[in-house]
């Protein structure tokens, strides 16, 4: 078997180990005679599995016990409406920062629900730094400021945090969840869409301060009422079973092979640097970002020429380094490095990209 150095910014790579783990898991799961995928979500054998699934996640976070824990459906996307109708109250506003595609998405969703302020914009910059976040006028009487930490589009995030006082913090954290460690205590809320760092596509985690649940707007879709997913343990319907056990073996790695959210990091960097150091002093491939906002998950880089470009995603994709295209919004490219890639294949590809540049 070969595998491919897969740079997806989504569905992405996951680790080989959680792969081979669950292929030989997949027609039985333990002695229960049955694929977890066969599974009643009401079983005992699937119940310990989101159990287990959401213990890990607290522990490797630091989740403190008053916030709840949520496994739902729907993408991060269609939290773009649930948290307004949970957290904007009727006749509410809410602070959002746009500083890409996701949030600017969302900006325009809540809109629906109440009034947005978009107190910080990187759109004049075509989203390549962020904002001052220091000169934003963030209103006191929110219900809540909403940003998106890692910008999978653009190649930026959000290194420190606004100062929001009592308003309840809101970030998407789709593709840099587990990345590092975070301070869980500092935001009202955390979501993020499960296919770039934690499991396949169907899952989406929230992460949710227990005070602000019980003020949904009385039209919110039973579906999408936090507080019913909570009292219910995210089990009100079947939920996205598979994702999930994926999810916790994804968790399971992390802890057991990486050795957690510190050591994780440390490997991000590294990998990050290693590529952003041959962009910084390559003559042809220039990086698109510059200083800390970089992200450590996506990167994003072009030529100059949109010919070269879809020259070498075509020879790199030849060379078994695949995805690299940047969004079709922007063009370029992009590579997606998150958590399951390896070390090595950073080193390849900048191998790949030194021999490009030489023969070009």
């Amino acid at each position: 078997m070969s595998r491919i150095y897969n740079f997806s910014a989504g569905p992405s790579v996951l680790p080989e180990k959680v792969l081979e783990r669950a292929a030989s898991e997949l027609v039985e799961y333990g002695s229960s005679g049955q694929s977890v995928m066969e599974m009643s979500h009401r079983s005992p054998e699937y119940d310990a599995i989101i159990k287990e699934c959401e213990a890990l996640l607290r522990e490797l976070m630091g989740i403190p016990d008053d916030y709840k824990v949520l496994m739902v459906q729907g993408g991060a996307s269609t939290q773009f409406a649930a948290i307004p109708m949970n957290l904007m109250g009727e006749g509410g506003c809410a602070d959002y920062f746009v500083t890409g595609e996701f949030s600017t998405r969302a900006a325009k969703e809540a809109t629906k629900y109440g009034k947005v302020n978009e107190v910080a914009s990187g759109k004049a910059d075509n989203f390549s730094k962020l904002p001052d976040i220091a000169a934003a006028k963030l209103d006191p009487k929110a219900s809540y400021v909403h940003i998106c930490q890692n910008n999978t589009i653009y190649g930026t995030r959000f290194t420190t945090l606004p100062q929001t006082g009592d308003v309840p913090l809101v970030s998407d954290m789709s593709s840099c969840i587990l990345s590092e460690p975070v301070d869980v205590s500092k935001f009202g809320l955390i979501y993020a869409g499960a296919q770039k760092n934690m499991a396949p596509a169907g899952l989406t985690v929230v992460i949710v301060k227990e005070s602000l649940l019980g003020k949904a707007l009385p039209f919110t879709p039973t579906m999408l009422d936090y507080s019913v997913m909570a009292k219910n343990d995210s089990m009100y319907n079947t939920p996205s079973t598979y994702p999930i056990y994926i999810c916790k073996l994804v968790l399971e790695w992390i802890k057991n092979d990486i050795g957690g959210l510190e050591k994780m990091a440390e490997r991000n960097r590294r990998k990050a640097k290693v590529l952003y150091d041959f962009l910084d002093g390559s003559k042809m491939f220039k990086a698109t970002v510059s200083g800390p906002e970089r992200s450590l998950m996506n990167v994003t880089f072009v030529t100059g020429n949109d010919e070269l470009d879809a020259k070498f995603c075509k020879e790199a994709k030849a060379a078994g380094f695949y995805n690299l295209k940047g969004h079709r919004s922007v063009g370029g490219m992009r590579a997606s490095i998150y958590n399951a890639m390896p070390e090595e294949g950073i080193a390849a590809l900048v191998a790949f990209m030194k021999e490009f540049e030489k023969n070009n």
